[in-house]
């Protein structure tokens, strides 16, 4: 059997730790009961240099980040593949129904789904769709099914 070899962009290095504290709001870790864990307002639209910020504070959560998982309208082609800390990280470009969806996955299997707010979003109307993404709903709010 020929081994396969796969054929990637070249990998872009970036150092841990963020020199830009990311815009993200998270859901407290434990509350399954949203489909969307936060949200997290990019200052640009290079995926590739915004990305190793966020991911440095993501792996509190999820440990080494393994593969993002992006919305291909929300973003310009980006590599296949970056190296945050000199370990790999395979970005994955796809066709989200729900657009300015991401995926960011663990290497033990967990994942954080986050709503991408463009980077070209006004302030007022970004820290908004921040704080509305992590909402928790009120206990008192009948449960729709």
């Amino acid at each position: 059997m020929t081994p396969m070899r796969l054929y990637h962009r070249h990998a872009t290095r970036h150092r841990v730790r963020p020199e830009y504290t990311p815009r993200l709001r998270l859901r407290p870790k434990g509350r399954p009961d949203a489909y969307i864990d936060g949200a997290w307002w990019p200052r640009s639209d290079d995926l590739s240099a915004e990305l190793p910020d966020l991911l440095a504070v993501l792996a509190v959560r999820l440990g080494l980040v393994s593969r993002v998982v992006y919305d291909q309208a929300s973003w310009p082609p980006a590599p296949r593949q970056i190296a945050v800390n000199d370990h790999p990280v395979l970005l994955d470009a796809y066709p989200f129904e729900l657009g300015n969806t991401m995926y960011v996955h663990g290497s033990a299997g967990e994942m954080i789904v986050l709503q991408v707010i463009s980077s070209t979003t006004d302030a007022d109307t970004a820290h908004t769709a921040l704080m509305a993404a992590v909402e928790l709903p009120d206990p008192a709010d009948p449960v729709v099914i």
